[in-house]
């Protein structure tokens, strides 16, 4: 139970990633190669297609994919909301 004069500590998510990876907890490896199959079909038709920069559009997510690369996973609000969200990503990364 928290007391509210109490100061609580902030937690990334890069560094709660990190733990559940490092913990023990998760497995980062083995989340790496489900994700690297899950994506696979759409990867390679985007490949086919010749695309370098592309999103997966599955089950309520977008990955972003560049240069054969998964760089990050985004809620899927909308197509508006995706390209917005991706450019903010392409600009800071």
């Amino acid at each position: 139970m928290s007391r509210p004069d109490r100061a609580r500590l902030a937690v990334t998510e890069h560094a709660a990633h990190r733990w559940l990876e490092r913990s023990g907890v998760v497995d980062g490896a083995a989340v790496r190669d489900l994700l690297a199959t899950a994506l696979d079909r759409a990867f390679q038709a985007a490949l086919a297609l010749g695309a370098s920069e592309f999103q997966i559009v599955q089950g309520g997510l977008v990955y972003v994919v560049r240069e054969g690369v998964l760089v990050t996973v985004l809620e899927d609000r909308g197509p508006g909301a995706r390209s917005r969200s991706v450019a903010r990503e392409h600009e800071s990364g």
